[in-house]
Protein backbone atom coordinates (compact mmCIF):
# COMPACT_ATOMS: atom_id res chain seq x y z
CA UNK A 1 0.00 0.00 0.00
CA UNK A 2 1.41 3.39 -1.01
CA UNK A 3 1.67 6.51 1.11
CA UNK A 4 -1.54 7.91 -0.36
CA UNK A 5 -3.45 4.75 0.53
CA UNK A 6 -2.14 4.82 4.09
CA UNK A 7 -3.15 8.47 4.46
CA UNK A 8 -6.65 7.72 3.13
CA UNK A 9 -7.01 4.75 5.50
CA UNK A 10 -5.79 6.85 8.44
CA UNK A 11 -8.19 9.63 7.52
CA UNK A 12 -11.17 7.24 7.34
CA UNK A 13 -10.20 5.77 10.71
CA UNK A 14 -10.10 9.23 12.27
CA UNK A 15 -13.54 9.99 10.78
CA UNK A 16 -14.99 6.80 12.32
CA UNK A 17 -13.48 7.61 15.72
CA UNK A 18 -14.88 11.14 15.54
CA UNK A 19 -18.33 9.81 14.59
CA UNK A 20 -18.33 7.40 17.56
CA UNK A 21 -17.24 10.15 19.95
CA UNK A 22 -19.89 12.53 18.61
CA UNK A 23 -22.58 9.85 19.08
CA UNK A 24 -21.40 9.23 22.65
CA UNK A 25 -21.38 12.92 23.55
CA UNK A 26 -24.78 13.43 21.92
CA UNK A 27 -26.32 10.52 23.84
CA UNK A 28 -25.05 11.72 27.23
CA UNK A 29 -25.96 15.32 26.50
CA UNK A 30 -29.53 14.50 25.46
CA UNK A 31 -30.90 14.25 29.02
CA UNK A 32 -29.01 17.39 30.03
CA UNK A 33 -30.39 19.37 27.10
CA UNK A 34 -33.92 18.09 27.67
CA UNK A 35 -33.83 19.66 31.13
CA UNK A 36 -32.84 23.03 29.65
CA UNK A 37 -35.40 22.94 26.83
CA UNK A 38 -38.17 23.62 29.35
CA UNK A 39 -36.29 26.69 30.64
CA UNK A 40 -35.66 27.93 27.09
CA UNK A 41 -39.36 27.45 26.27
CA UNK A 42 -40.28 29.51 29.32
CA UNK A 43 -38.10 32.39 28.13
CA UNK A 44 -39.56 32.11 24.62
CA UNK A 45 -43.08 32.38 26.03
CA UNK A 46 -42.07 35.72 27.53
CA UNK A 47 -40.61 36.85 24.20
CA UNK A 48 -43.87 35.83 22.45
CA UNK A 49 -45.62 38.67 24.28
CA UNK A 50 -43.76 41.15 22.07
CA UNK A 51 -46.16 42.18 19.31
CA UNK A 52 -44.61 45.27 17.79
CA UNK A 53 -41.24 46.71 16.86
CA UNK A 54 -40.02 49.27 19.38
CA UNK A 55 -36.76 51.21 19.04
CA UNK A 56 -35.88 53.34 22.03
CA UNK A 57 -32.84 55.30 23.14
CA UNK A 58 -31.13 53.64 26.08
CA UNK A 59 -27.96 53.56 28.18
CA UNK A 60 -25.12 51.35 26.92
CA UNK A 61 -25.71 47.58 27.15
CA UNK A 62 -24.96 45.94 30.47
CA UNK A 63 -21.59 44.14 30.73
CA UNK A 64 -21.66 40.85 28.86
CA UNK A 65 -19.48 38.26 27.15
CA UNK A 66 -19.63 36.20 23.98
CA UNK A 67 -22.20 38.35 22.22
CA UNK A 68 -21.83 39.36 18.56
CA UNK A 69 -20.97 42.83 17.19
CA UNK A 70 -21.40 43.51 13.46
CA UNK A 71 -21.24 46.59 11.26
CA UNK A 72 -24.44 47.44 9.39
CA UNK A 73 -23.71 46.97 5.65
CA UNK A 74 -25.41 50.25 4.63
CA UNK A 75 -25.74 52.50 7.69
CA UNK A 76 -23.27 53.98 10.16
CA UNK A 77 -24.37 51.55 12.84
CA UNK A 78 -23.08 48.60 14.85
CA UNK A 79 -25.41 45.75 15.80
CA UNK A 80 -24.96 43.89 19.11
CA UNK A 81 -26.91 40.70 19.89
CA UNK A 82 -27.10 38.25 22.80
CA UNK A 83 -24.32 37.31 25.21
CA UNK A 84 -23.95 36.23 28.83
CA UNK A 85 -23.01 37.66 32.21
CA UNK A 86 -21.72 35.81 35.28
CA UNK A 87 -21.65 37.52 38.70
CA UNK A 88 -19.90 34.79 40.69
CA UNK A 89 -23.07 32.87 41.53
CA UNK A 90 -25.49 33.07 38.63
CA UNK A 91 -25.35 33.04 34.83
CA UNK A 92 -27.56 35.42 32.85
CA UNK A 93 -28.22 34.84 29.13
CA UNK A 94 -29.49 37.52 26.72
CA UNK A 95 -31.20 37.77 23.34
CA UNK A 96 -31.67 41.52 23.28
CA UNK A 97 -30.66 43.61 20.29
CA UNK A 98 -28.79 46.92 20.52
CA UNK A 99 -27.89 49.46 17.85
CA UNK A 100 -24.87 51.75 18.27
CA UNK A 101 -25.21 54.95 16.22
CA UNK A 102 -21.65 55.82 15.28
CA UNK A 103 -22.17 59.50 14.40
CA UNK A 104 -24.25 60.23 17.50
CA UNK A 105 -22.13 58.04 19.81
CA UNK A 106 -25.38 56.73 21.31
CA UNK A 107 -27.15 53.39 21.89
CA UNK A 108 -30.69 52.30 21.09
CA UNK A 109 -32.51 49.10 22.05
CA UNK A 110 -34.52 47.35 19.36
CA UNK A 111 -37.39 45.11 20.52
CA UNK A 112 -38.58 42.87 17.67
CA UNK A 113 -41.21 40.11 18.00
CA UNK A 114 -40.19 36.42 17.85
CA UNK A 115 -36.42 36.78 18.40
CA UNK A 116 -34.02 33.80 18.63
CA UNK A 117 -33.79 32.17 22.09
CA UNK A 118 -31.24 33.56 24.54
CA UNK A 119 -27.69 32.50 23.79
CA UNK A 120 -23.98 33.23 23.88
CA UNK A 121 -20.90 32.04 21.96
CA UNK A 122 -22.89 32.09 18.71
CA UNK A 123 -21.67 33.51 15.40
CA UNK A 124 -23.10 36.33 13.31
CA UNK A 125 -22.45 37.62 9.80
CA UNK A 126 -23.97 40.48 7.77
CA UNK A 127 -24.72 40.62 4.03
CA UNK A 128 -26.01 43.60 2.01
CA UNK A 129 -28.99 41.71 0.52
CA UNK A 130 -32.36 43.53 0.55
CA UNK A 131 -31.23 46.44 2.69
CA UNK A 132 -29.03 44.29 4.90
CA UNK A 133 -29.37 40.94 6.68
CA UNK A 134 -27.85 39.72 9.95
CA UNK A 135 -27.42 35.91 10.03
CA UNK A 136 -26.95 34.02 13.31
CA UNK A 137 -26.05 30.36 13.77
CA UNK A 138 -25.59 28.14 16.83
CA UNK A 139 -24.33 29.11 20.24
CA UNK A 140 -25.10 28.02 23.75
CA UNK A 141 -27.61 28.33 26.57
CA UNK A 142 -26.41 27.69 30.14
CA UNK A 143 -28.38 26.89 33.25
CA UNK A 144 -28.36 29.62 35.95
CA UNK A 145 -25.76 27.68 37.96
CA UNK A 146 -23.60 27.34 34.85
CA UNK A 147 -23.30 23.56 35.11
CA UNK A 148 -25.57 22.46 32.23
CA UNK A 149 -25.34 23.53 28.60
CA UNK A 150 -27.65 23.43 25.61
CA UNK A 151 -25.92 23.80 22.23
CA UNK A 152 -28.00 25.34 19.46
CA UNK A 153 -27.94 24.29 15.79
CA UNK A 154 -30.56 26.75 14.55
CA UNK A 155 -30.16 29.41 11.85
CA UNK A 156 -31.81 32.84 12.04
CA UNK A 157 -31.85 35.95 9.88
CA UNK A 158 -32.70 39.50 10.93
CA UNK A 159 -34.03 41.53 8.00
CA UNK A 160 -32.61 44.94 8.82
CA UNK A 161 -34.82 46.88 6.40
CA UNK A 162 -38.12 45.49 7.74
CA UNK A 163 -36.87 44.81 11.29
CA UNK A 164 -38.17 41.24 11.37
CA UNK A 165 -36.65 37.99 12.67
CA UNK A 166 -37.02 34.78 10.66
CA UNK A 167 -35.90 31.25 11.53
CA UNK A 168 -34.60 29.33 8.52
CA UNK A 169 -35.41 25.62 8.83
CA UNK A 170 -33.15 23.85 6.36
CA UNK A 171 -31.98 20.23 6.87
CA UNK A 172 -28.40 19.00 6.73
CA UNK A 173 -26.77 21.75 8.76
CA UNK A 174 -23.98 21.46 11.35
CA UNK A 175 -24.63 19.78 14.69
CA UNK A 176 -25.22 21.90 17.80
CA UNK A 177 -22.05 23.71 18.91
CA UNK A 178 -20.37 26.74 20.47
CA UNK A 179 -17.08 28.49 19.77
CA UNK A 180 -17.36 27.82 16.03
CA UNK A 181 -16.62 30.42 13.37
CA UNK A 182 -18.82 31.66 10.52
CA UNK A 183 -18.15 34.11 7.68
CA UNK A 184 -20.08 35.33 4.66
CA UNK A 185 -18.23 34.69 1.41
CA UNK A 186 -19.60 34.95 -2.15
CA UNK A 187 -23.29 34.32 -1.41
CA UNK A 188 -22.48 31.63 1.14
CA UNK A 189 -22.23 31.31 4.89
CA UNK A 190 -19.27 29.10 5.79
CA UNK A 191 -19.13 27.44 9.23
CA UNK A 192 -15.99 25.81 10.64
CA UNK A 193 -15.07 24.05 13.89
CA UNK A 194 -16.42 24.64 17.38
CA UNK A 195 -17.08 22.35 20.34
CA UNK A 196 -19.91 20.54 22.13
CA UNK A 197 -19.76 19.74 25.82
CA UNK A 198 -21.93 17.90 28.29
CA UNK A 199 -21.37 17.34 32.02
CA UNK A 200 -18.78 14.58 31.46
CA UNK A 201 -17.79 14.57 27.78
CA UNK A 202 -16.69 17.01 25.12
CA UNK A 203 -15.87 17.01 21.44
CA UNK A 204 -14.10 19.52 19.17
CA UNK A 205 -14.88 19.82 15.46
CA UNK A 206 -12.99 20.60 12.26
CA UNK A 207 -15.83 20.05 9.80
CA UNK A 208 -16.84 22.67 7.21
CA UNK A 209 -20.42 23.45 6.22
CA UNK A 210 -21.78 25.99 3.73
CA UNK A 211 -25.21 27.58 3.55
CA UNK A 212 -26.23 28.89 0.12
CA UNK A 213 -27.90 32.30 0.48
CA UNK A 214 -29.76 31.88 -2.83
CA UNK A 215 -31.11 28.33 -2.52
CA UNK A 216 -31.27 28.30 1.34
CA UNK A 217 -29.62 24.85 1.49
CA UNK A 218 -26.85 23.39 3.66
CA UNK A 219 -23.92 21.38 2.29
CA UNK A 220 -21.10 19.63 4.12
CA UNK A 221 -17.74 20.06 2.38
CA UNK A 222 -15.16 17.33 1.96
CA UNK A 223 -12.01 19.32 1.05
CA UNK A 224 -8.99 17.52 -0.33
CA UNK A 225 -5.68 17.66 1.53
CA UNK A 226 -4.84 17.74 5.23
CA UNK A 227 -6.79 20.40 7.12
CA UNK A 228 -6.63 21.85 10.63
CA UNK A 229 -7.04 19.62 13.67
CA UNK A 230 -10.37 20.00 15.51
CA UNK A 231 -10.56 23.33 17.39
CA UNK A 232 -12.69 26.24 18.49
CA UNK A 233 -12.10 29.95 18.97
CA UNK A 234 -9.90 30.29 15.89
CA UNK A 235 -9.50 33.08 13.36
CA UNK A 236 -11.58 32.67 10.18
CA UNK A 237 -11.17 35.24 7.42
CA UNK A 238 -12.45 35.28 3.82
CA UNK A 239 -10.12 36.50 1.08
CA UNK A 240 -11.18 38.66 -1.90
CA UNK A 241 -10.74 35.60 -4.13
CA UNK A 242 -13.34 33.63 -2.16
CA UNK A 243 -10.92 31.50 -0.14
CA UNK A 244 -10.85 31.07 3.65
CA UNK A 245 -7.94 31.51 6.08
CA UNK A 246 -7.89 29.67 9.43
CA UNK A 247 -5.42 30.58 12.20
CA UNK A 248 -4.93 29.41 15.77
CA UNK A 249 -7.66 28.22 18.12
CA UNK A 250 -7.94 25.97 21.14
CA UNK A 251 -8.79 22.32 21.76
CA UNK A 252 -8.36 19.74 24.48
CA UNK A 253 -8.02 15.98 24.49
CA UNK A 254 -8.66 13.38 27.15
CA UNK A 255 -5.34 11.61 27.71
CA UNK A 256 -6.70 9.34 30.44
CA UNK A 257 -9.70 9.13 32.74
CA UNK A 258 -10.53 12.53 34.22
CA UNK A 259 -7.30 14.02 32.82
CA UNK A 260 -7.53 16.47 29.92
CA UNK A 261 -4.78 18.27 28.04
CA UNK A 262 -5.39 21.63 26.36
CA UNK A 263 -3.64 22.80 23.20
CA UNK A 264 -3.16 26.35 21.93
CA UNK A 265 -2.92 26.09 18.15
CA UNK A 266 -0.67 28.47 16.22
CA UNK A 267 -0.83 26.88 12.77
CA UNK A 268 -2.42 28.46 9.71
CA UNK A 269 -4.37 26.99 6.79
CA UNK A 270 -5.94 28.05 3.52
CA UNK A 271 -9.26 26.58 2.37
CA UNK A 272 -9.26 27.18 -1.36
CA UNK A 273 -12.25 27.09 -3.68
CA UNK A 274 -11.38 25.40 -6.97
CA UNK A 275 -13.52 25.24 -10.07
CA UNK A 276 -15.64 28.22 -9.05
CA UNK A 277 -18.66 28.77 -11.26
CA UNK A 278 -19.22 25.10 -12.00
CA UNK A 279 -22.19 23.12 -10.77
CA UNK A 280 -20.26 21.89 -7.75
CA UNK A 281 -17.29 23.73 -6.28
CA UNK A 282 -14.28 21.73 -5.16
CA UNK A 283 -12.35 22.74 -2.09
CA UNK A 284 -8.88 21.88 -0.82
CA UNK A 285 -6.82 22.48 2.32
CA UNK A 286 -3.21 23.66 2.29
CA UNK A 287 -0.93 24.77 5.11
CA UNK A 288 0.36 28.35 5.17
CA UNK A 289 3.79 29.35 6.45
CA UNK A 290 3.57 33.11 6.92
CA UNK A 291 6.61 35.33 7.34
CA UNK A 292 7.07 38.32 9.61
CA UNK A 293 6.41 38.64 13.35
CA UNK A 294 3.67 36.22 14.40
CA UNK A 295 1.40 36.80 17.41
CA UNK A 296 2.53 35.02 20.58
CA UNK A 297 0.37 31.96 21.40
CA UNK A 298 -2.98 32.93 22.89
CA UNK A 299 -6.69 32.17 22.97
CA UNK A 300 -9.75 34.37 23.27
CA UNK A 301 -8.45 36.81 20.66
CA UNK A 302 -10.78 38.82 18.41
CA UNK A 303 -10.48 39.23 14.64
CA UNK A 304 -11.82 41.62 12.02
CA UNK A 305 -11.26 42.55 8.39
CA UNK A 306 -8.93 45.54 7.91
CA UNK A 307 -8.19 47.89 4.99
CA UNK A 308 -5.55 47.11 2.36
CA UNK A 309 -6.31 43.38 2.06
CA UNK A 310 -5.44 42.70 5.68
CA UNK A 311 -7.11 41.18 8.71
CA UNK A 312 -6.29 41.98 12.32
CA UNK A 313 -6.06 40.13 15.61
CA UNK A 314 -6.72 41.93 18.91
CA UNK A 315 -6.11 40.95 22.54
CA UNK A 316 -6.47 37.48 24.04
CA UNK A 317 -5.10 35.52 26.97
CA UNK A 318 -2.41 32.95 27.62
CA UNK A 319 -2.78 30.82 30.74
CA UNK A 320 0.31 29.81 32.72
CA UNK A 321 -0.34 26.90 35.07
CA UNK A 322 1.81 26.74 38.19
CA UNK A 323 1.78 24.30 41.08
CA UNK A 324 -0.70 26.29 43.16
CA UNK A 325 -2.57 28.41 40.62
CA UNK A 326 -3.36 29.21 37.02
CA UNK A 327 -2.39 32.74 36.00
CA UNK A 328 -3.81 34.34 32.86
CA UNK A 329 -1.70 36.87 30.95
CA UNK A 330 -4.08 39.17 29.08
CA UNK A 331 -3.15 41.22 26.00
CA UNK A 332 -4.36 44.40 24.29
CA UNK A 333 -2.02 44.38 21.30
CA UNK A 334 -2.92 44.29 17.59
CA UNK A 335 -1.34 42.12 14.91
CA UNK A 336 -2.04 42.49 11.20
CA UNK A 337 -1.95 39.68 8.66
CA UNK A 338 -1.34 40.78 5.06
CA UNK A 339 -3.24 38.27 2.92
CA UNK A 340 -1.45 39.26 -0.29
CA UNK A 341 2.07 38.97 1.16
CA UNK A 342 1.30 36.11 3.59
CA UNK A 343 2.97 38.09 6.36
CA UNK A 344 2.26 38.93 10.03
CA UNK A 345 3.39 42.17 11.67
CA UNK A 346 2.55 43.98 14.92
CA UNK A 347 0.65 47.25 14.79
CA UNK A 348 2.54 50.40 15.77
CA UNK A 349 0.70 53.55 16.74
CA UNK A 350 2.20 56.82 15.51
CA UNK A 351 0.75 58.98 18.27
CA UNK A 352 -1.11 62.29 17.81
CA UNK A 353 -0.04 64.48 14.87
CA UNK A 354 1.27 67.16 17.22
CA UNK A 355 3.60 64.59 18.78
CA UNK A 356 4.73 63.47 15.31
CA UNK A 357 5.59 67.07 14.44
CA UNK A 358 7.58 67.50 17.66
CA UNK A 359 9.63 64.40 16.88
CA UNK A 360 10.17 65.58 13.30
CA UNK A 361 11.29 69.05 14.41
CA UNK A 362 13.63 67.48 16.96
CA UNK A 363 15.28 65.40 14.24
CA UNK A 364 15.62 68.44 11.98
CA UNK A 365 17.22 70.45 14.81
CA UNK A 366 19.66 67.63 15.56
CA UNK A 367 20.54 67.36 11.88
CA UNK A 368 21.23 71.13 11.73
CA UNK A 369 23.40 70.98 14.84
CA UNK A 370 25.45 68.19 13.30
CA UNK A 371 26.74 70.70 10.68
CA UNK A 372 25.89 68.55 7.73
CA UNK A 373 27.60 65.49 9.18
CA UNK A 374 25.74 62.20 8.91
CA UNK A 375 23.63 61.69 11.99
CA UNK A 376 23.47 58.22 13.50
CA UNK A 377 19.84 57.68 14.51
CA UNK A 378 19.03 55.01 17.04
CA UNK A 379 17.08 52.03 15.70
CA UNK A 380 13.29 52.17 16.07
CA UNK A 381 12.16 50.93 19.45
CA UNK A 382 10.17 47.73 19.62
CA UNK A 383 7.06 47.14 21.71
CA UNK A 384 7.48 47.90 25.41
CA UNK A 385 5.82 45.59 27.92
CA UNK A 386 4.60 47.29 31.10
CA UNK A 387 3.46 45.21 34.08
CA UNK A 388 1.52 47.18 36.66
CA UNK A 389 -0.11 46.08 39.90
CA UNK A 390 -3.23 47.82 41.19
CA UNK A 391 -4.80 47.20 44.58
CA UNK A 392 -8.59 47.11 44.95
CA UNK A 393 -10.49 48.38 47.97
CA UNK A 394 -10.46 44.96 49.64
CA UNK A 395 -6.73 44.43 49.14
CA UNK A 396 -7.01 42.28 46.01
CA UNK A 397 -3.92 42.75 43.83
CA UNK A 398 -4.71 43.14 40.14
CA UNK A 399 -1.87 42.54 37.69
CA UNK A 400 -2.26 44.38 34.37
CA UNK A 401 0.08 43.53 31.51
CA UNK A 402 0.11 46.26 28.86
CA UNK A 403 1.97 46.21 25.56
CA UNK A 404 2.92 49.71 24.40
CA UNK A 405 3.94 49.62 20.71
CA UNK A 406 7.08 51.49 19.72
CA UNK A 407 6.57 54.67 17.75
CA UNK A 408 6.65 54.13 13.99
CA UNK A 409 9.09 56.16 11.95
CA UNK A 410 7.48 59.27 10.44
CA UNK A 411 8.06 60.19 6.84
CA UNK A 412 9.86 63.52 6.52
CA UNK A 413 7.17 65.70 5.07
CA UNK A 414 6.40 69.36 5.83
CA UNK A 415 3.34 69.93 8.02
CA UNK A 416 0.42 71.82 6.52
CA UNK A 417 -1.03 75.00 8.03
CA UNK A 418 -4.04 72.98 9.22
CA UNK A 419 -1.73 70.61 11.07
CA UNK A 420 0.00 73.54 12.73
CA UNK A 421 -3.36 74.80 13.97
CA UNK A 422 -4.11 71.38 15.44
CA UNK A 423 -1.29 71.78 17.98
CA UNK A 424 -2.57 70.50 21.31
CA UNK A 425 -2.75 72.78 24.31
CA UNK A 426 -0.90 72.06 27.50
CA UNK A 427 2.52 71.08 26.21
CA UNK A 428 3.75 67.51 26.00
CA UNK A 429 1.03 64.95 25.43
CA UNK A 430 0.34 62.20 27.94
CA UNK A 431 0.30 58.49 27.28
CA UNK A 432 -2.63 57.70 24.93
CA UNK A 433 -5.40 55.70 26.53
CA UNK A 434 -5.66 52.16 25.22
CA UNK A 435 -8.18 49.43 25.96
CA UNK A 436 -6.96 47.59 29.04
CA UNK A 437 -5.73 44.01 28.35
CA UNK A 438 -8.62 41.62 27.83
CA UNK A 439 -9.87 38.55 26.02
CA UNK A 440 -13.15 37.76 24.23
CA UNK A 441 -13.69 41.39 23.17
CA UNK A 442 -16.26 42.13 20.47
CA UNK A 443 -14.76 43.92 17.45
CA UNK A 444 -16.11 45.39 14.21
CA UNK A 445 -14.70 47.59 11.44
CA UNK A 446 -16.71 50.32 9.71
CA UNK A 447 -15.23 52.81 7.21
CA UNK A 448 -11.72 51.69 8.17
CA UNK A 449 -12.28 52.35 11.89
CA UNK A 450 -11.89 49.51 14.41
CA UNK A 451 -14.40 49.40 17.27
CA UNK A 452 -13.64 47.32 20.38
CA UNK A 453 -16.45 46.66 22.83
CA UNK A 454 -16.23 44.90 26.19
CA UNK A 455 -14.44 41.64 26.84
CA UNK A 456 -13.16 40.32 30.14
CA UNK A 457 -10.13 39.79 32.32
CA UNK A 458 -9.62 38.00 35.62
CA UNK A 459 -8.37 38.87 39.09
CA UNK A 460 -7.60 35.64 40.87
CA UNK A 461 -10.81 33.63 40.61
CA UNK A 462 -12.90 36.68 39.80
CA UNK A 463 -14.16 37.49 36.35
CA UNK A 464 -14.36 41.18 35.42
CA UNK A 465 -16.79 41.70 32.53
CA UNK A 466 -16.27 44.96 30.63
CA UNK A 467 -18.65 47.22 28.69
CA UNK A 468 -16.36 50.02 27.53
CA UNK A 469 -16.05 51.10 23.90
CA UNK A 470 -12.90 52.22 22.07
CA UNK A 471 -12.10 52.98 18.43
CA UNK A 472 -8.96 53.25 16.31
CA UNK A 473 -8.61 54.68 12.80
CA UNK A 474 -6.80 51.89 10.90
CA UNK A 475 -5.79 54.25 8.07
CA UNK A 476 -4.02 56.79 10.30
CA UNK A 477 -2.97 54.46 13.15
CA UNK A 478 -2.44 57.45 15.43
CA UNK A 479 -4.09 56.72 18.76
CA UNK A 480 -7.05 55.03 20.44
CA UNK A 481 -10.16 57.08 21.17
CA UNK A 482 -12.34 56.33 24.20
CA UNK A 483 -16.02 56.45 23.20
CA UNK A 484 -17.42 54.98 26.40
CA UNK A 485 -15.71 54.63 29.76
CA UNK A 486 -16.30 51.60 31.93
CA UNK A 487 -18.71 52.30 34.78
CA UNK A 488 -17.29 50.65 37.94
CA UNK A 489 -20.78 50.53 39.47
CA UNK A 490 -21.80 47.91 36.91
CA UNK A 491 -19.23 45.49 38.32
CA UNK A 492 -20.57 42.96 40.78
CA UNK A 493 -19.00 39.85 42.25
CA UNK A 494 -20.98 37.97 44.88
CA UNK A 495 -19.64 35.96 47.75
CA UNK A 496 -20.55 32.37 48.39
CA UNK A 497 -24.17 32.02 49.45
CA UNK A 498 -25.03 32.23 53.14
CA UNK A 499 -26.21 28.62 53.12
CA UNK A 500 -22.75 27.52 51.99
CA UNK A 501 -21.14 29.56 54.76
CA UNK A 502 -23.51 28.04 57.35
CA UNK A 503 -22.63 24.56 56.12
CA UNK A 504 -18.94 25.37 56.50
CA UNK A 505 -19.57 26.69 60.03
CA UNK A 506 -21.45 23.51 60.90
CA UNK A 507 -18.55 21.43 59.61
CA UNK A 508 -15.97 23.15 61.80
CA UNK A 509 -18.15 23.17 64.92
CA UNK A 510 -17.39 20.24 67.21
CA UNK A 511 -17.76 19.08 70.78
CA UNK A 512 -16.01 21.24 73.35
CA UNK A 513 -13.03 19.89 75.26
CA UNK A 514 -11.73 16.37 74.53
CA UNK A 515 -8.40 14.60 74.52
CA UNK A 516 -5.27 16.12 72.93
CA UNK A 517 -5.20 13.19 70.56
CA UNK A 518 -8.71 14.06 69.38
CA UNK A 519 -7.67 17.69 68.89
CA UNK A 520 -4.71 16.54 66.83
CA UNK A 521 -6.89 14.32 64.65
CA UNK A 522 -9.33 17.20 64.19
CA UNK A 523 -6.49 19.46 63.06
CA UNK A 524 -5.30 16.83 60.59
CA UNK A 525 -8.86 16.44 59.32
CA UNK A 526 -9.15 20.19 58.87
CA UNK A 527 -5.83 20.25 57.00
CA UNK A 528 -6.98 17.45 54.71
CA UNK A 529 -10.30 19.19 54.12
CA UNK A 530 -8.55 22.46 53.30
CA UNK A 531 -6.25 20.61 50.90
CA UNK A 532 -9.23 18.95 49.20
CA UNK A 533 -11.01 22.29 48.88
CA UNK A 534 -7.90 23.85 47.39
CA UNK A 535 -7.59 21.02 44.87
CA UNK A 536 -11.28 21.33 44.00
CA UNK A 537 -10.89 25.09 43.58
CA UNK A 538 -7.90 24.63 41.30
CA UNK A 539 -9.73 22.01 39.21
CA UNK A 540 -12.74 24.30 38.78
CA UNK A 541 -10.41 27.13 37.91
CA UNK A 542 -8.79 24.96 35.23
CA UNK A 543 -12.21 24.01 33.85
CA UNK A 544 -13.09 27.69 33.76
CA UNK A 545 -9.94 28.49 31.77
CA UNK A 546 -10.65 25.60 29.37
CA UNK A 547 -14.11 26.91 28.57
CA UNK A 548 -12.88 30.50 28.32
CA UNK A 549 -10.22 29.42 25.83
CA UNK A 550 -12.87 27.49 23.91
CA UNK A 551 -14.63 30.83 23.33
CA UNK A 552 -16.92 30.68 26.33
CA UNK A 553 -16.87 32.79 29.48
CA UNK A 554 -16.94 30.47 32.48
CA UNK A 555 -18.00 27.08 33.79
CA UNK A 556 -20.21 27.92 36.75
CA UNK A 557 -19.42 28.95 40.31
CA UNK A 558 -16.29 28.00 42.21
CA UNK A 559 -15.02 28.37 45.75
CA UNK A 560 -13.40 31.77 46.25
CA UNK A 561 -10.19 31.83 48.21
CA UNK A 562 -10.68 33.71 51.54
CA UNK A 563 -8.01 36.24 50.59
CA UNK A 564 -10.10 37.19 47.53
CA UNK A 565 -13.51 37.43 49.21
CA UNK A 566 -15.39 40.71 49.12
CA UNK A 567 -19.03 41.78 48.96
CA UNK A 568 -18.44 43.56 45.66
CA UNK A 569 -15.54 44.15 43.33
CA UNK A 570 -15.09 47.50 41.65
CA UNK A 571 -12.93 47.53 38.57
CA UNK A 572 -9.94 49.87 38.57
CA UNK A 573 -9.03 51.30 35.16
CA UNK A 574 -5.53 50.45 34.05
CA UNK A 575 -3.46 53.39 32.82
CA UNK A 576 0.10 53.07 31.64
Amino acid sequence: MGKKGKRDKKGKGAEKTLAKLEKKVSRRAKKEEEDLEALIAEFQSLDAKKTQVIESSCPPPSPRLNCSLCAHPERDELILFGGEYFNGQKTYLYNDLYIYHIRKNSWAKLDIPNPPPRRCAHQAAVVPTAGGQLWIFGGEFASPNGEQFYHYKDLWVLHLATKTWEQIKAPGGPSGRSGHRMVACKRQLIVFGGFHESARDFIYYNDVHTFNLDSFTWSKLAPAGVGPAPRSGCQMTPTPEGNIIIYGGYSKQRIKKDVDKGTLHTDMFLLKAEGAGKEEDRWSWSRLSPSGVKPPPRSGFSVAAAPNNRCLLFGGVQDEEEEESIQGDFFNDIYFYDMGKNRWFPAQLKGPRSEQRRRRRGRQAEAGAAGGQELQLPPPQGPLEIVKELVAEDGTVMTIKQLIPGAAEDKDRPGSEEEEEEEEEGGAPGQPLEPCPRCSAMVAVKHGVLYVYGGMFEVGDRQVTLSDLHCLDLHRMEQWKVLLEMDPKTQEWLEESESDEEEEDDDVEGAEGGEEEEESSEEESEDEEALCLERERKEKRKQSCDRRESDHGHVGSWNIHPALQSAKYYMLRAQA
